[in-house]
């Protein structure tokens, strides 16, 4: 499989929904990235969908300049996924702008810093929201990369790492030194995904800065997208957990909306792509945390459940889907 790498070239469209410098994005909803999850299979399928643009899975820089094979995997992308954006992690602002230049070699049109993985295995180590504390750290990678990039920066943020949450310094940063947009998920680091997310913060950072901000955190239906727009004024949301069991959220369905027929579609594509871009074995196995998602396991009995967590060729997987996604109970 080879990806499809031609230099990005945009011309100026109508009804752009807004700009990420001279980048237009057509629409208000963007899967988030999410380690495991928005690979190629799943982040094409949500682009197809409707969402406005790609974010890669995050990409470690130390990976990147060893030149480990996991980075070209995760760079993998195609024409139709455009505007696509590389999201790298690091904590050592030199490292980052040596992985960036690098990767920017591959034509992305946009390249993310994550300052928000509350993972402590990153965090702990100064990368991820373990950035934010460091804001003079963060200025100083920010005007390297906007230095030395010709593709637009962009940055990914918490509310910060605990109570002493310092969301406007970052956003200030990001935007005085250079960023094009930033990305904004309403909890703190030791929140993680409990509690609710903070929207007024949100809409403080929207009210702050003139990039565009991207509001993250507890969108789970259409409802919510509007409701998220209208309480913060951002120029998109950013949808993760909410569109694993329901990518067609980005067509503004919500999950009991999907007629069964364009369930089975997605399904099958989804395991298709996973299959081309993996291999029968590793794309059966890795679609799996997919399926239990897609056909609401809550609704099976315990032997349905085993039977979907088996290990098995793709062909009988999908067999075995067929006859679930079919039966009476998942059809009301």
């Amino acid at each position: 499989m080879n990806s499809i790498h031609s230099s990005p070239t945009f011309r100026e469209p109508l009804g752009a929904t807004f700009h990420i410098r001279e980048v237009p994005i057509h629409g208000d909803t963007i899967l988030a990235p999410m380690d495991g999850y928005s690979d190629w299979p799943f982040r094409s399928l949500c682009r197809e969908l409707g969402s406005a643009m790609s974010y890669t899975e995050f990409i470690k820089v130390e990976k990147i300049l060893s030149r480990s094979k996991q980075p070209a995997k995760r760079m993998y992308f195609t024409e139709p996924e455009r505007p696509i954006t590389f999201q790298i992690y690091g904590d050592d602002p030199d490292l980052i702008l040596q992985a960036a230049l690098q990767i920017q070699e591959n034509n992305p049109d946009v390249i993310d810093l994550n300052m928000g993985c509350p993972a402590k295995t990153i965090a702990d180590r100064g990368a991820g929201v373990g950035m934010m504390p460091t804001p003079l750290k963060i200025a100083r990678t920010f005007r390297k990369l906007v230095k030395h990039l010709h593709v637009p920066v962009t940055g990914k943020i918490r509310l910060g790492w605990d109570r002493k949450k310092n969301y406007k310094l970052i956003a200030r940063i990001v935007e005085e030194e250079g960023g094009s947009l930033i990305a904004v998920h309403g909890r703190t680091k030791e929140q993680r995904y409990a509690g609710n997310a903070d929207w007024d913060a949100i809409a403080e950072v929207k009210s702050l800065v003139k990039i565009p901000v991207i509001g993250s955190g507890d969108v789970k239906t259409v409802a919510d997208i509007d409701r998220m727009k209208a309480h913060t004024h951002v120029d998109a949301v950013m949808i993760g957990r909410g569109a694993i069991p329901n990518p067609w959220i980005f067509s503004r369905l919500d999950r009991d909306q999907v007629p069964p027929e364009m369930l089975k579609q997605t399904i099958r594509k989804h395991l298709a792509r996973c299959v081309e871009f993996y291999g029968d074995e590793d794309g059966s196995r890795l679609f799996r945390k997919n399926a239990v998602q897609y056909v609401m396991m809550q609704h099976l009995t315990r032997d349905e459940r085993k039977e979907v967590l088996k290990t098995r060729p793709s062909a009988e997987f999908l067999e075995l889907l067929e006859k679930i996604y079919d039966s009476p109970i998942l059809q009301t």
